[in-house]
């Protein structure tokens, strides 16, 4: 046996076992330190398991080295005897080794159960409803910060007046419009076809079939044609927009267009929200045209309904007013989606999580404003007859 190995085997950890009055002393003896201790973590199950009784020692001064991993051995130790009910007493400790039990003195946990108060049934009650306010009040204020940095122009650069890159607005009109379009075509047709099949069918018991005509026309164009396809661009470039800023931001690459003293609302968003009121407004119209053709087809089909009545009755039954009460609305949702979008796109952390979750707000919000905004348009015709 080398020398090396006797002085490791010397200073292997062990504990003497010896009674002393009417109780035990624990003498424990060599380096506790992670690498050894498991020598003894027999010894120290077993000791846990009798009940010693009386008063116990637990001698430290034969320890020649121990560290976090001893220290929770010794911790142990002594709470099992504790849990016996005997009186536990160390001796022999120095600074480093009460620095190290301490450690696990402390329960975080509990410590903190402890420091904070059980909150009343009225403060659990109102505190969340008082936190949405303050973050609907704070989402309001971001969304007038954008909304007014667009007004003011597409300011590429802070101070230094306005600049507009049509090349960015192009692009963003080809993903967000023409890219689209065949989506909205198909949408749109097949819930005019729907429309128009359920009319038909309610309608034929009063022998009033003509008249799905004028249900399809006035609803489609004056409703259900800008709402739809303003859901649909929602869940469509709404999403993409806040995805696109929400990775800048992981990314920092919003922080550093400010560094380079460049204005992100007007690089990122203001070409975004041009494309975007530019682009609903020509969806909308494709998609009621995509939605009288599929009612018109599906009025032949099921009805016995020509084109040529169809167009004959649509042109009755609509008015200018009726196609304009629809656009005008147009716009105004093109903006609340952006600007929605664009406000959870930098709220986003640092995290992929982060990122799913304020897209995932970003769609709902966003339709759940596009409705109230569909609403508050039909009080207001509905109150200067329009």
């Amino acid at each position: 046996m080398s020398l090396k190995a006797a002085e490791q085997r010397s200073d292997a950890p062990k504990i003497d076992d010896a009674p002393e009055g009417a109780g035990h002393r624990y003498r424990l003896q060599g380096n506790w330190r992670s690498a050894n201790v498991h020598g003894v973590l027999r010894q120290i199950e077993q000791l846990s398991k009798r009940s010693s009784g009386g008063d116990v020692v637990i001698d430290l001064s034969g320890l020649s080295d121990v560290d976090t991993a001893g220290a929770l051995l010794i911790r142990r130790l002594k709470e099992s005897q504790e849990a016996h009910k005997a009186h536990v007493t160390i001796e022999g400790s120095n600074p480093h080794i009460d620095e190290l039990l301490t450690t696990f003195d402390a329960h975080p946990d509990d410590e903190a159960a402890a420091a904070k108060p059980r909150k009343s049934w009225a403060e659990r009650f109102f505190a969340p409803i008082g936190e949405s306010v303050y973050d609907i009040w704070g989402n309001l204020i971001a969304a007038m910060y954008i909304l007014g940095s667009a007004v003011r122009g597409g300011q590429l650069k802070f101070g230094r007046g306005s600049g507009v890159s049509p090349a960015s607005i192009i692009n963003q009109i080809d993903h967000m419009a023409v890219r689209a379009v065949p989506i909205i075509l198909l949408m749109s047709s097949l819930i005019g076809a729907i429309i128009a099949q359920q009319g038909a069918f309610q309608l034929r018991y009063f022998g009033a079939e003509i008249f799905v005509v004028d249900l399809v026309g006035i609803l489609q164009l004056r409703e259900i044609g800008v709402l739809l396809t303003a859901i649909m661009i929602a869940g469509r470039s709404g999403s993409a927009i806040t995805a696109e800023i929400g990775s800048m931001k992981m990314r920092e690459e919003v922080d550093a267009l400010k560094v380079m003293g460049l204005n992100p609302v007007g690089v990122l968003i203001f070409p975004r929200l041009v494309a975007l009121t530019v682009a609903l407004p020509l969806l909308t119209v494709i998609a009621n045209f995509a939605a009288l053709f599929g009612a018109a087809v599906v009025s032949w089909a099921y009805s016995g309904i020509t084109f040529a009545t169809f167009i004959s009755r649509l042109h009755e039954a609509v008015s200018l007013s009726t196609i304009i009460s629809g656009m005008i609305k147009a716009p105004f949702m093109a903006l609340v989606i952006g600007i929605v979008a664009a406000v959870e796109g930098l709220k986003v952390g640092g995290s992929a999580e982060s990122l799913g979750q304020h897209v995932t707000s970003s769609v709902v919000k966003s339709i759940f404003v596009v409705i109230l905004m569909d609403g508050l348009f039909a009080m207001f015709y509905a109150a200067i007859d329009f």
